[in-house]
């Protein structure tokens, strides 16, 4: 069912992963145990991480292919025709067996959130999916995978990889990880929360404690993502922790972000660019997501980065 000419550059990021339908209200504080708030019209939106990342990707100008699950349903259609809108292959979404995953969403008025996720279909995703898929994962320079899909499948994800093709993870939502997936880590990518629970008593006090005890756990790279303050990077091969500044926005609705930065990152690690670089060019696009409501209509084009005020000129921008 893979269309596929083996071809390593067919696809710049492969990205195996959930797809929800986000239904999300604004409200004015979130409710505390028993209490009932009232919020905004109900929206919903296209979401999911491994959803977010793709369309993040290819609204870059990356080829981008999505492997997932998604009910044969209202929201299913809706996530494909929002893949589709954003130029992603979707030969690999697979389609039934539960109903397609959602995330009821609350969004405060400072732009934090509180998610629960019903996995639906994304938890059928299994490890046969992902070996009927190899011929996306040969296809690819990239892979890119979550954790909203059965740890199961992910440790498939690691040992399916090509020679050459290079595993970006966030562990999100963070659970204990195989040493061999660790290992095929490059990078680990984490926020601070994500750090924390990998690292438990051992986590240290600052980023870049945190980025030593998290190499030593196996990953050969690592991002730290540390909202408003930016990232920093850490490699095993040169030993280098890199800060990666941030640029002040005015956050609107933090949903997505940390997918349209792991997006970015991962697409342009493809094109070969060292882990800071690709890690600032990846700030820029989530300080743009933050700045507009949503998830995935808030992901910027290239063109979008180069309009806007508080992102490189052109000169700064690679070209894709």
């Amino acid at each position: 069912m893979y269309e596929s000419d083996h071809d390593h550059d067919r696809y710049d990021l492969l990205v195996v992963g959930s797809a929800n339908a986000d239904l999300v209200v604004g409200v004015e504080r979130r409710p505390a145990p028993g209490e009932t708030v009232l919020g905004s019209d109900l929206a919903v939106h296209p979401g999911g991480k491994g959803g977010n990342q793709a369309v993040a990707a290819a609204r870059l100008g990356a080829r981008t292919a999505l492997l997932a699950r998604v009910g044969d349903d209202a929201h299913g259609r809706l996530l494909l025709d929002s893949q589709r809108a954003a130029g992603v292959d979707t030969a690999g979404v697979l389609v039934g067996g539960a109903p397609t995953g959602v995330a009821l969403i609350t969004v405060d008025p400072s732009g934090d959130n509180s998610i629960v996720v019903s996995p639906g279909a994304n938890a059928r995703l299994t490890p046969e999916d992902i070996r009927a898929a190899g011929p996306l994962f040969g296809a690819a320079r990239v892979v890119s995978v979550q954790l909203e899909i059965p740890l199961e499948t992910v440790a498939e994800v690691a040992g399916a990889m090509s020679p050459g093709t290079r595993l970006v993870l966030n562990p999100s939502p963070p659970a204990p990880l195989p040493a061999h997936v660790l290992a095929a880590c490059d990078p680990l990518v984490v926020n601070e929360h994500e750090a924390r629970y990998m690292l438990g008593e051992a986590a240290g006090t600052t980023p870049r404690e945190w980025a030593r005890a998290l190499l030593a756990l196996g990953p050969l790279s690592v991002v730290i993502t540390l909202g408003a303050a930016g990232a920093l990077v850490a490699d095993r091969r040169t030993g280098d922790a890199v800060p990666v500044p941030s640029i002040e926005v005015e956050a609107v609705d933090t949903t997505g972000a940390g997918d349209a930065f792991t997006a970015a990152l991962a697409w342009r690690l493809g094109l070969g660019e060292e882990l800071a670089e690709a890690a600032a060019f990846a700030v820029r696009v989530g300080a743009a997501a933050v700045t507009r409501q949503g998830a995935q209509a808030s992901f910027p084009t290239v063109e979008e980065l180069l309009t806007a005020e508080v992102l490189p000129t052109a000169e700064e921008v690679p070209a894709p």
